[in-house]
């Protein structure tokens, strides 16, 4: 679905990306993991067009490498960033309603799946977004995207700053949107979340992906936790 191939991205002239290469199919839950600072989510905001691509960038067979984050969304792609961009003064479910490529019209995602995922939004669905919790906010976030139904959704750090029980709330979102057929690249730090719910995952250092396995492969590769995630 997604194929990533020789990824380069600059800032300025630091060389974030040096030859990137990744790629998520159909359903998979696909975890990039790696310590800050090494291009996790500039190959996020690479793929999405946010930041000027060098290389191969190919979703379901079509190049998007060049095209304009609109377009990308547009053919398919959902991107969660790391920072909560609500609209403070708009109600939780008038933010929802802004995900929808077009007014009214549902996908794999209505209000009520969300509801019914996240019950504290479903409760405050006529409050403003500005009032919610930053957990709160991060689920909004999430929804939001999920309300344009992607086939893929690239969901850049979900656990960050959140209490257990939100974690344990997002672990089941990311389990849902797979089994509902949405592919998932998911940037996460935790280790153990991304462990339990990847089909795959790769290893980020130095701005090149230095793992490629499976969760058990990686789990009985010390020397990569070590030199590349362990703290």
């Amino acid at each position: 679905m997604l194929e990533v191939r020789d990824l380069h991205a600059l800032y300025g002239k630091s060389h974030i990306l040096q030859g990137v290469d990744l790629a998520v199919d159909e359903g998979e839950i696909v975890s990039l993991l790696g310590r800050n600072g090494v291009g996790r989510s500039t190959a996020c905001k690479a793929i999405m067009g946010l930041v000027p691509p060098v290389g191969q960038i190919r979703f379901k067979g079509r190049s998007i490498a060049g095209l304009r984050p609109d377009q990308i969304a547009h053919a398919g792609i959902g991107y969660v960033p790391e920072d909560r961009q609500v609209f403070p003064s708009l109600t939780v479910k008038q933010n929802l309603e802004l995900g929808l490529k077009r007014a009214g019209v549902f996908g794999r995602w209505k209000f009520d799946d969300v509801f019914a995922l996240f019950p504290n939004l479903g409760e405050r669905r006529d409050n403003p977004a500005g009032v919610l919790s930053g957990g709160e906010q991060q689920m909004l976030t999430m929804c939001r995207t999920l309300m344009g139904d992607p086939d893929l959704v690239i969901i850049d750090e979900p656990t960050e700053g959140l209490a257990p029980r939100l974690v344990e709330q997002v672990g089941r979102l990311l389990d849902e949107i797979a089994r509902r057929g949405t592919a998932i690249l998911l940037v996460e730090q935790k280790l153990t979340i991304a462990l339990k719910i990847s089909h795959r995952l790769y290893v980020m250092g130095h701005g090149r992906i230095v793992f490629s396995g499976s969760p058990a492969e990686l789990t009985a590769n010390t020397a990569i936790r070590k030199e590349w995630l362990e703290v």
